[in-house]
């Protein structure tokens, strides 16, 4: 089965591809590298032996889209391409409107005309908002967002949930991710983050390796053990892992269904946990500083993924330890070349 990966070079979008690669099927990456290298190709090709089908476009392109979807005789499509900065999606929310949303629904016009029926969409444990009680279920009432950035992933739930209610002949899932951290175990592929990284743990390793002077907490006196925020870090393997799930489920349905999944671990970590652990399973000390709250931060959030496990057949395998591991040896490696 063909599998079209939009921002298929992107972080969770490259684990993603080795994914389906070792489940058997035949992923194709369509990539405009505005917040991914050209090297992770590269790095695709050291774990795989060989290199991707690779087209490189912005997915708003609806002519091109179209062309590469029947030639490569598509049957399924991983949608992660968007905008992903909490921070800067307040700042400029049009940019982050017209591509997120754009881009989906340019997808979903592709999928009409070329008859392709199974889409796996990139959601966020952003939809919650700011829960009133946690760990948030799929069932979960969706709150209004923190940030535009989590509004189009709201928003974007709601056209393909409408898409299906028009009787749309698609069977599409979303995936609410919580926190994905990590990198590949071989080190190949990671996190690659354009100038100021926007997550949290690229900007632990590259103070870490001197990259940055000095890291940032972002408030200590909230609601929480010990005053920062909780949220819930998932390996981005085992991430990738589920979108793998998510294809085999979509195979098995006839046409017409939507549902969505959380992903995470079903724990929460404060961000001066990871902090603590990530000196400690790397054996070495951070320049950190406690600054003031962050503007569209969810003060706690984690989720229950007991429905992921008894419908996907999926669960997280890998350990925050691991994770932090996996992520320090990945920017040490980006050091050396």
């Amino acid at each position: 089965m063909k599998v079209l990966v939009t921002g298929g070079a992107g972080f969770i979008g490259s684990h993603t591809v080795v994914e389906l690669v070792n489940a058997g099927y035949s992923p194709v990456i369509v990539d405009n590298f505005s917040n991914s290298e050209k090297s992770v190709l590269q790095g695709l090709k050291n774990i795989l032996g060989f290199d991707v089908p690779f087209y490189e476009f912005d997915c708003n392109d609806f002519n091109k889209l179209k062309e590469v979807v029947e030639a490569e005789k598509i049957e399924g499509i991983i949608h992660f391409a968007a905008y992903k900065a909490v921070g800067e999606s307040v700042q400029n929310p049009l940019k982050y409107y017209r591509n997120n949303l754009g881009s989906m629904i340019t997808v979903l016009e592709v999928m009409k005309e070329a008859g392709v029926k199974n889409l796996v969409f990139s959601s966020s444990c952003t939809v919650y908002g700011q829960p009133d009680h946690i760990p948030v279920t799929e069932e979960t009432p969706k709150k209004k967002a923190e940030s535009p950035y989590g509004n189009t992933k709201a928003i974007g739930e709601d056209i393909l949930e409408d898409v299906i209610k028009s009787g749309e002949k698609m069977d599409i899932i979303a995936l609410r991710y919580f926190n994905p951290i990590g990198a590949h175990p071989t080190a190949e592929i990671g996190e690659l983050p354009n100038g100021v990284p926007s997550n949290l743990v690229p900007f632990i390793t590259q103070t870490a390796i001197g990259k940055r002077e000095q890291l940032t907490v972002f408030g200590d006196d909230y609601d929480t053990p010990d005053g920062s925020n909780i949220r819930d870090f998932i390996h981005v393997v085992d991430l990738a892992k589920a979108h793998v799930s998510a294809l085999e489920l979509l195979k098995s349905k006839s046409g017409n269904t939507y549902d969505v999944f959380n992903l995470g671990t079903g724990e929460g970590n404060s961000v001066l946990e990871l902090i603590n652990t990530f000196e400690k399973v790397n054996d070495l000390k951070l320049n950190y500083k406690i600054g003031p709250r962050r503007p569209g931060d969810v003060v706690k959030i984690y989720g229950d993924v007991a429905k992921a496990g008894k419908i996907l057949n999926w669960k997280t395998q890998k350990s925050l330890d691991e994770s932090l591991a996996d992520a320090w040896r990945w920017e040490q490696k980006l050091k050396n070349n």
